[in-house]
C-alpha cells in the first residue's frame, strides 16, 4: 500500500497523471481516426492534420525543455531554438544520405546541393550519417555538448539574468549566419529537404507519418516524467533555491554552477529530441529554425501555460500555436505577430502565472479558504492580495 512518502506519490501527482493520461488518449486516437475511420466519416483526421499535430507535440516538448530551466532555475533562455534545429539538422542528414540515386543528380553518395554546388567529395563531418544510430546519438550529442560549452564559460563567470539571456540569442543569431552560407556544408538558404525514408520506410506514407507522430507523444511522455523525477525530488528543491536566492544557496556549500550546467545540457538535449522528430514530420529543416524570434516564440508558450508548471509549458505550445494555425490562415494572418505580441503582454500583467498557474493558485487559495472556514478562523491573505 503506498504512503504519503512513497517517491510514485510526488512524482505523479493528481495533474502529472491527468497530462499523462490525455496525452496517451491523444496518442492513440489521433492515428486510429487516420487510419481505421473511413474519409467520409465526420470523426476522420486527415493524414495532414496528423502531421500538425505531431509538430505540436515536438513544439510541447521545446516548451518542456525551456520551462525546465526558466521555470525551475531562473535561466532565461532566449536561445534554445539553436539546440532544437541543430538536432533537427542531424536528423536531416540522416534523411539526406537515405535519398541516394532518387535524387535530381541521382549521385549515389553527395545530396542534390552538394552536386549543384560543384562540391568533390562529402565533408567529413557528413561521414556515418548514413546510419540511424549515428545520427540519432548526434541529435543529443551536438546540442548537449554545445549547451555544455556554453554553460561551463557563461555560469563559471556568473553570468545571470538579462545579460545570459542576450547572450544565448547571440549564439542563435551567430548559428543562423553561419548556416545560410553556402560553403559551410548544410544547404544553405534552402536546408535539408526532398526526404524520401526513414529506417526504409516512406516517410510520406500514412502509416510513417502516425508513427512519428506516436514517438513524438512517447517522447514527450518520457521526458515529462524526467522532468518530474528531478524537479520533486532534492535536487529540484536546490534548483528553486537557486532560482530564488542564488548567492545565498552558493554560500551554504552547494556548487551552483554544477547543478545549473547539469540542467542546462539536459534541456538542450531535450530540445535536439524534438527538432529530430519535428524534421521528418514537416518535410525540411533550414536556417530559419535559429532565428531568435523562434526561440522568443518559444518563451511566450512557457509564459501563456505557466511558467514552473511542466505541463503548462505543454499546454502553451498547444494553445498558441493552434491560434497561429487558426489566424495565419485567413485575414489576419499579416496581423498575427502583433496579436502574439498582445498575447504576451496581456499574460504578462493580468495572468502572470499562466493558464495552469492560474489555476493552481485559485485551487490552493480555495483549499486554504475551506480549511479556514471549518476550523472556525478567519481565511489567510493570499501573497498576491498581500502585495
Amino acid at each position: 500500500m503506498l504512503t504519503s512518502r512513497h517517491p510514485l506519490i510526488h512524482l505523479l501527482d493528481r495533474g502529472a497523471v491527468l497530462f499523462l493520461v490525455l496525452l496517451g488518449a491523444f496518442a492513440i486516437a489521433i492515428p486510429v481516426l487516420n487510419l481505421l475511420v473511413p474519409a467520409e466519416s465526420g470523426f476522420h483526421v486527415s493524414t495532414y492534420l496528423v502531421s500538425l499535430f505531431g509538430k505540436y507535440v515536438c513544439y510541447g516538448l521545446l516548451a518542456l525543455s525551456i520551462d525546465l530551466i526558466w521555470g525551475y532555475v531562473g535561466i532565461l533562455s532566449l536561445g534554445h531554438g539553436a539546440f532544437f534545429a541543430l538536432g533537427g539538422y542531424a536528423m536531416g542528414m540522416y534523411l539526406m544520405r537515405q535519398i541516394g540515386t532518387r535524387g535530381v543528380y541521382a549521385d549515389p553518395i553527395l545530396p542534390d546541393f552538394m552536386v549543384f554546388l560543384n562540391w568533390k567529395e562529402l565533408p567529413f563531418f557528413w561521414y556515418f550519417f548514413d546510419h540511424f544510430a549515428y545520427a540519432a546519438l548526434m541529435v543529443l550529442l551536438v546540442p548537449g555538448l554545445l549547451a555544455f560549452v556554453f554553460g561551463w564559460f557563461a555560469f563559471r563567470s556568473r553570468v545571470t539574468g538579462v545579460y545570459l539571456s542576450i547572450i544565448t540569442q547571440a549564439l542563435t543569431y551567430a548559428l543562423l549566419l553561419a548556416f545560410f552560407r553556402n560553403d559551410f556544408g548544410f544547404g544553405g538558404n534552402n536546408g535539408l529537404t526532398d526526404f524520401k525514408d526513414i529506417l526504409g520506410f516512406n516517410v510520406q506514407s500514412e502509416a510513417t507519418r502516425n508513427s512519428l507522430f506516436f514517438i513524438s507523444c512517447l517522447m514527450l511522455a518520457i521526458c515529462f516524467l524526467i522532468c518530474r523525477a528531478i524537479v520533486t525530488s532534492k535536487f529540484g528543491k536546490v534548483l528553486v533555491a537557486i532560482r530564488d536566492a542564488e548567492s545565498r544557496t552558493r554560500f551554504l556549500g552547494y556548487r551552483v554552477e554544477a547543478y545549473k550546467l547539469f540542467v542546462f545540457t539536459l534541456s538542450a538535449c531535450m530540445a535536439g529530441i524534438a527538432g529530430a522528430l519535428y524534421v521528418p514530420q514537416v518535410g525540411i529543416i533550414n536556417p530559419g529554425e535559429f532565428a531568435p524570434a523562434n526561440s522568443i516564440e518559444a518563451v511566450i508558450w512557457v509564459a501563456v501555460g505557466g511558467r514552473g508548471t511542466l505541463t503548462g509549458a505543454v499546454l502553451g505550445a498547444f494553445v498558441v500555436n493552434y491560434a497561429k494555425t487558426y489566424f495565419t490562415s485567413g485575414f489576419l494572418a499579416e496581423y498575427w505577430l502583433f496579436m502574439l505580441g498582445a498575447l504576451f503582454i496581456g499574460t504578462t500583467l493580468f495572468m502572470p502565472r499562466g493558464i495552469i498557474g492560474t489555476y493552481n493558485h485559485w485551487r490552493a487559495n480555495r483549499a486554504e479558504r475551506k480549511d479556514a472556514e471549518r476550523d472556525g478562523a478567519p481565511p489567510l491573505a493570499s501573497p498576491s492580495a498581500a502585495e
